[in-house]
């Protein structure tokens, strides 16, 4: 963080100072010529070089912070603005536009103990560059420890189950802790988002486990519906075939013909099923039709 400081308080070459430079050169070496004296081409050097200093160009997206012997006189930009030489200073200039930072909790314990890595990202902007300047010495490392001290306070509040699945309420209850820290340094945080909570190796398997012992408990669940909706499906049918037992017989009849069409076919019935339905006669038609069948497909071989 302290690279990205550096670069915004650089000293910058624009322009608008190079021109003064190359004008003041230009007219040093014409008045030497002209008057073939030292002294007013000296003077020019020092006044141009004394003038470059006064002119300054913001970017669209900057605020420059400008300080008068020390003081704080105000912000200036975008475009082209002057100070005065030697006594006015650009201490910073405020980058106003919206910025990432990525920013990480390692091996941080969670309310029922478990121990997780958690990356997150911080979308954050500088509402008010002048906060910026002066109420905090880099507002850019500023932000990325409260956004890391933050993430840490609200894994710890929160238990292992609500942070893998409530990610949004945890994404909202951090954007609102960081924004309340840093709205006294000027600073906004539009969003924040998890990239990723990684837990323990032996957790993920145990994890697992229970997912699939949860599997298999909702799918014998289904499955004992089943055979009850069967059950009642079968208790209806029984009362529709004890008051009309032709539908019985008829029913009796097709189960025959779907269990006997295929050679070598066997069927078990039980006898109280052959007494009370009458189904010798048709066990034994059905019994001398699967002969024949047998028998002519022997010929034919």
């Amino acid at each position: 963080m302290a690279d990205f400081a550096a670069v915004g308080n650089a000293p910058r070459l624009n322009v608008i100072s190079f021109g003064v430079l190359i004008l003041s050169v230009a007219l040093a070496v014409l008045s030497g010529v002209q008057t073939q004296g030292a002294l007013l081409p000296i003077v020019i050097m020092l006044a141009g070089f004394v003038v470059m200093q006064s002119p300054r160009v913001a970017k669209q997206w900057e605020r420059g912070v400008v300080l008068r012997l020390g003081r704080f006189v105000g912000l200036r930009g975008p475009g082209l603005f002057w100070i005065v030489p030697f006594v006015d200073s650009v201490s910073s200039w405020i980058d106003q536009r919206t910025i990432t930072t990525g920013f990480a909790a390692e091996q941080t314990l969670t309310s029922d103990t478990v121990p997780v890595n958690v990356d997150a990202v911080l979308f954050w902007m500088v509402h008010d560059a002048e906060k910026a300047a002066l109420e905090v010495q880099n507002y850019r490392t500023a932000i990325s420890w409260a956004a890391q001290t933050a993430l840490r306070d609200i894994i710890g509040r929160t238990a292992l189950t609500d942070l893998l699945r409530g990610r949004e309420k945890i994404e909202s209850d951090l954007q609102q802790l960081i924004d309340q820290r840093s709205t006294p340094w000027g600073v906004t945080v539009s969003a924040v988002e998890m990239r990723d909570v990684v837990i323990p190796v032996a957790l993920q398997d145990a994890m697992s486990r229970e997912a699939q012992a949860a599997r298999e408990k909702q799918a014998r669940i289904i499955l004992g519906q089943a055979e009850m909706e069967i059950a009642h499906s079968f208790q209806e049918a029984a009362k529709s075939y004890h008051d009309n037992p032709t539908a019985l017989h008829l029913r009796a009849m097709n189960m025959l013909y779907e269990g006997l069409k295929e050679k070598g076919a066997l069927m078990l019935i039980p006898s109280s099923a052959v007494e009370s339905m009458g189904m010798g006669g048709m066990l034994g038609a059905a019994a001398m039709r699967q002969q024949a069948l047998t028998g002519s497909g022997d010929d034919v071989k």
